[in-house]
């Protein structure tokens, strides 16, 4: 089963350099199971009415994506995987792509 996150109502700002999803060991750059392209980390705050929170979200790319910090993005089919190993939890969140916001589409939370 798939965790689609609803994003209708979060704005997602870049805030980190995209780079490469390292392996444990952070010597090599980790690659998707099935295509065996490799996967890139966008780290994105995330704000709704709530407040904001940073989150690292995985990309499957060939390149990695061109995107500017600060600038606002949009996360497509958002997945949420909830993970627990050696006592520890957490949530980690991948995406098909993640988009950047241009003019009319930029929206605010209210």
């Amino acid at each position: 089963m798939k965790l689609i996150v609803d994003v209708s109502r979060v704005s997602f700002m870049v805030s980190r350099e995209v780079a490469p999803r390292m392996d444990q060991t952070a010597n090599v750059q980790r690659r998707d199971k099935v295509t065996g392209l490799p996967m890139w980390t966008v780290q994105l705050v995330a704000m709704d009415e709530g407040g904001a929170e940073v989150i690292q979200v995985t990309v499957v790319a060939p390149e990695a994506p061109k995107l500017s910090v600060g600038s606002p993005v949009v996360p497509v089919c958002l997945e949420a995987i909830p993970w627990a190993q050696n006592g520890k939890n957490g949530t980690a969140f991948r995406a098909q792509q993640v988009k950047p916001v241009t003019g009319k589409s930029v929206q605010a939370v209210s």
